[in-house]
């Protein structure tokens, strides 16, 4: 990997401790899509969208339509500096900006709009590109839905209107994982083939290994174009990506690892010491 693709893997491995220590620490969370999202979420905040300057019209956006994943989205926001470390340790807590789910009302700075109820992100995100383009902006426009969210059918009507408007400041990034709460998503209500779905839909539709940073990258290097079609990324991921007992098992959607399960999570992560030997924000030793 180059030097840029290893610092965000270094990120994405940061973020996974991060989760797995925040959720534990409150017991309340969903660590199964946080830790499986840590690689696109690293690569997006360790070079790969305009993060800084809150306010201006430059700033890239992103959209967290699977908002319950949360605890990694706040993790790489502390570690880009957007918000301070210690905030990470009022997750889920009363009076903490950093809410179960993302609040706009608690972090407007960045929370481009609350989320919780699944299937909505999309749309917002594309009246979102919308305003950026008539206010002669050429942001992008980051929105990650989950693969169970896709089975919503306001996603499909946000699908139809994205190539209609030429929105080719949006990037929509499908977290692939095949597990949601209730099994599998092929069981539940199949989607695929999904790729050949969305660009039926009228979509410049990628599939990627989630998990790959280097291809993560070339997707986020393509040009800034804000006349031509929407891009659409089939990220193939892992439900709890990087902790091997918590690995493809749906349970972990939103299952909290108690104490001994949080150690062994941490060792795995390279994190030295025991669980108590950390705070919920620390970094690795």
């Amino acid at each position: 990997m180059g030097q840029n693709e290893n610092g965000a893997a270094a990120m994405a491995t940061q973020i996974r401790r991060d989760v797995i220590r925040m959720i534990s620490s409150v017991g309340s969370g969903h660590p199964g899509g946080a830790l499986g999202a840590a690689d696109i979420l690293a690569a997006l905040y360790s070079g790969g969208m305009r993060v800084k300057d809150a306010n201006g019209k430059g700033r890239d956006r992103l959209v967290l339509s699977n908002g319950h994943i949360c605890a990694a989205w706040y993790s790489a926001l502390s570690l880009s500096g957007c918000i301070d470390r210690t905030e990470l340790n009022g997750f889920r807590r009363l009076g903490s900006r950093l809410q179960g789910h993302p609040s706009r009302k608690h972090m407007k700075e960045w929370v481009e709009t609350s989320t919780g109820p699944l299937g909505q992100g999309a749309s917002v995100a594309h009246g979102i590109a919308l305003g950026l383009r008539m206010n002669g902006s050429d942001a992008k426009v980051f929105t990650l839905v989950g693969d169970g969210e896709m089975q919503e059918g306001i996603v499909w009507e946000a699908l139809m209107t994205a190539p209609q408007y030429k929105l080719g400041n949006v990037v929509l990034f499908v977290l692939w994982n095949g597990l949601q709460i209730d099994g599998t998503v092929e069981n539940i209500k199949n989607l695929e083939p999904i790729a050949d779905r969305l660009r039926a839909f009228g979509w410049d539709t990628i599939e990627i290994d989630g998990h790959d940073q280097k291809a993560i990258k070339s997707v986020l290097d393509r040009p800034r174009n804000a006349t031509g079609k929407p891009t659409a990324v089939v990220a193939r991921t892992i439900m709890s990506k990087g902790v091997s007992f918590m690995e493809n098992d749906r349970k972990w959607h939103g299952t909290c690892p108690n104490k001994e399960q949080a150690e062994k999570a941490l060792s795995e992560l390279g994190a030295a010491g025991s669980f108590t030997d950390y705070p919920a924000v620390g970094g690795s030793k």
